[in-house]
């Protein structure tokens, strides 16, 4: 019997995608010439031992992984629409422009709803304590409303639409690969754009759990809390359970992906499906060549990674007929 398909996972970029086997990750971007350029190699994790393994630890390990894997990514396919000139002017920003994005969606996603809620309890004259579980189901409301209301405004935006649809892309490839199809685009293009293990749906589900774990850890942490100083410490427990709730929301995202995606079960799956309608958008050809191409790269290294080459790569290719033709080559040289 041969041996089971690696497991692969993605995320759309700048022109391009970026897909990631065990071991191993890849980048393929459509420069602005209509080059494919792919930058593939080894993976290697910060949190490789036992107890981030383990469920409860492992979410935690795959959300800090995946931003710092991600966010390199997007450099890199920025980075590709650039001139030399624009690249060398780069400077050491990165990592104060991840610090400033994610200080953004605290401020958007965590301190702003529970500002909204508080106003909305003294405006229409509900008597809200800070630990009533109302107070943390507003607190919830407001959430998805900024949620939807962010990937609405931000959809209308020409680039980030493109960026949607090289998600679809991504979605659709591997659900090809997944069901063991030839790696074609019209194969590809058969399929949905909705993926049940979607970073999307996972937010949906960070939200969802947050609700129940603020309405349960308010009351029991800060019984007493009221005024100013009451919502400050509300909102910093709030931030301190957010890895306990990553990690409860990376834990239900794995079950229902395994056990809900036939049947009447599937009906859990249909929060995330909504929001994807949002952040997916069918894809053209080309879009669909660079998602084939950033799998297939990860892929032939996650086949053998063994023997794989342990540096990293970046190959440019004329087209995507050129990385076709140099496939073979390519898996033979691993």
């Amino acid at each position: 019997m041969s041996d089971p398909k690696p497991y692969i996972g993605g995320q759309a970029v700048i022109e391009g995608v970026m897909m990631r086997a065990p071991g191993c990750m890849s980048v393929a971007v459509r420069r602005p010439d209509g080059a494919l350029v792919v930058r593939e190699g080894p993976m290697t994790s910060r949190f490789d031992h036992k107890p981030w393994k383990w469920p409860g630890f492992r979410g935690v390990a795959a959300l800090v992984e995946s931003m710092r894997i991600g966010f390199g990514a997007l450099q890199f396919s920025a980075e590709q629409q650039m001139t030399e000139e624009e690249r060398a002017s780069q400077g050491a920003e990165g990592k104060g422009t991840m610090i400033i994005a994610v200080l953004f969606a605290i401020g958007l996603f965590v301190a702003l709803p529970q500002l909204l809620a508080s106003g909305t309890g003294r405006l229409f004259g509900l008597d809200l304590g800070l630990t009533d579980a109302r107070y943390h189901w507003i607190i919830g409301g407001f959430k998805l409303l900024i949620f939807c209301a962010y990937l609405g405004l931000i959809s209308r935006v020409a680039e980030i639409r493109r960026t949607f649809e090289y998600h679809g892309a991504e979605h659709k490839t591997i659900h090809a690969y997944e069901r063991g199809l030839p790696l074609t685009v019209e194969n590809v293009r058969a399929q949905t754009t909705l993926h049940p293990r979607c970073g999307t749906t996972f937010l949906v589900v960070v939200i969802l759990v947050s609700i129940v774990a603020g309405s349960v850890a308010a009351p029991l942490v800060l019984p007493n809390a009221q005024g100013l100083t009451g919502n400050l410490s509300v909102l910093a427990l709030r931030i301190a359970l957010l890895p306990f709730i990553s990690a409860l929301s990376f834990e239900l995202q794995r079950l229902s992906a395994r056990f809900c995606t036939t049947g009447p079960l599937r009906v859990f799956l249909l929060p995330g499906f909504l929001f994807q309608k949002i952040t997916t958008r069918e894809p053209n050809d080309e879009q669909i060549e660079v998602a084939i191409t950033a799998l297939q790269a990860a892929a032939w290294r996650g086949e053998q990674s063994g023997n794989a080459p342990a540096d990293d790569a970046v190959l440019v290719f004329p087209s995507f007929e050129g990385f076709t033709q140099a496939l073979p080559a390519l898996r033979s040289a691993v």
